[in-house]
């Protein structure tokens, strides 16, 4: 029997395993930075399904391995969620990870404990395969992605030094082969104006219709940024999502407004380029030099469950791969091998780990996950069992396609 029959039976035969492993993951509550059940619970199936080796890093992400090959790719997923939101907009409890009408339901399964649990059951296809290619297989379950992209990466990276030569991001891509993404930064302005009392608002300069007339710049700097040179990634865009103005007290002139903005950067743009950006479009709104206005990229500092003191500026690069890459080529011929038809080969609108791994470090990298892009962070989230059986599959054939290619 073919190798890639071998693997899509193996992937139809544990289709159940695999949708029960993501069922108790979503179980496991699992918000940024509060991991650890879900983590030890990835450890012991890890370990059950036969890895070759499994750790948790001194942040707190579990690594797995299998296969003892000289060349390394790692299957990455980040394991934490973002919070339920307004639990009223939930037609079923967020954490019950029920399985039904080929559906698995819970915060979660799409973003994106699906892509873990597919990895799992890849890694017990390669083990009982007795996969001893060219490859070390490594399965890495991040943590604080949701609050930080990439941070786990970076910290994998530079303090423990594990960069393999090949990465698959498993974030939801509906099965389809992603190669790239926007980068994105958070950016915070400070403005300044002088306090007087409210009953006489010409004695003073209010911050609040200074940062008002900032804020109507910053649409406008939206409205003017312009897409990567081959359009494959698209224009960046910038939108205002704080704003606080404070002075001295409820009946006085305010004096301070700072404004929070997310930025998303195309192919092309950086840090420096679009911090200034906004010091430029503020600067003539308000009619003040640049110097005037204090613009900042902020850190994160936050710790997680194994209060490791470890952060980063909130900074994340953009990233693409050519399509004639051979990790590209070797994912579509995977693809072909096992469906026989065509894949998709696209980008994510959102942001991954991959802003450290490709952005950062310029490890090549493809996307490739269960469940869709619509589904992160949205009320009633989904995975379709289908999707975990496919995505099995085929990170069980990737390495067999990537023998002989670099």
């Amino acid at each position: 029997m073919e190798m890639q029959n071998k693997i899509l039976e193996m992937a139809k035969e544990y289709r159940d395993y695999t949708a029960i492993n993501l069922s108790k993951m979503v179980q496991a509550k699992s918000y940024s930075s509060q991991e650890e059940e879900v983590c030890r619970l990835i450890v012991t199936l890890c370990e059950e399904a036969g890895f070759d080796e499994v750790r948790i890093d001194g942040l707190g992400s579990v690594v797995g391995r299998v296969g003892y090959g000289p060349k390394e790719i790692a299957y990455d997923a980040h394991i934490d969620t973002v919070e339920v939101g307004d639990p009223s907009q939930w037609t079923f409890d967020p954490f019950c990870g029920t399985i039904k009408d080929g559906l698995i339901l819970g915060r979660g399964t799409s973003d994106q404990k699906g892509g873990a649990a597919s990895m799992i059951t890849a890694g017990r296809i390669l083990k009982e395969l007795e996969y001893g290619g060219e490859y070390s297989c490594y399965f890495t379950f991040t943590v604080m992605e949701e609050d930080c992209d990439g941070m786990c990466w970076k910290y994998l990276i530079e303090e423990e030094g594990f960069k393999p030569d090949l990465v698959v991001s498993t974030e939801p891509t509906s099965c389809q082969i992603y190669r790239g993404h926007r980068g994105r930064m958070e950016i915070q302005a400070f403005i300044k104006g002088v306090s007087s009392h409210g009953s006489a608002p010409e004695r003073g300069v209010s911050a609040a219709y200074k940062a008002a007339k900032a804020c109507l710049a910053i649409e406008q700097l939206n409205a003017d940024l312009q897409p990567d040179d081959d359009n494959f990634l698209g224009k960046g865009t910038i939108v205002v999502s704080q704003i606080d103005v404070k002075g001295p007290s409820q009946c006085a002139v305010p004096d301070q407004a700072m404004i929070y903005m997310d930025r998303r950067l195309t192919w092309g743009e950086d840090a420096e380029l679009a911090i200034g950006q906004v010091k430029k479009y503020m600067s003539e709104a308000i009619g003040e030099s640049v110097d005037a206005i204090e613009v900042i990229m902020p850190e994160y500092t936050k710790r997680g469950w194994k209060d490791a003191d470890y952060g980063q500026e909130l900074y994340f690069p953009t990233w693409k791969i050519q399509e004639d890459h051979y990790l590209v080529q070797s994912a579509v011929e995977s693809f072909k091998a096992l469906y026989t038809k065509d894949p998709v080969v696209d980008k994510w609108t959102f942001s991954t780990n991959c802003v450290a791994t490709t952005g950062r470090h310029k490890i090549p990298a493809i996307g490739f996950g269960p469940g869709d892009e619509n589904q992160a962070h949205a009320p009633n989230e989904i995975n379709r069992v289908e999707d975990l059986e496919i995505c099995s599959a085929f990170y069980a054939m990737l390495p067999y396609s990537l023998e002989g290619k670099n």
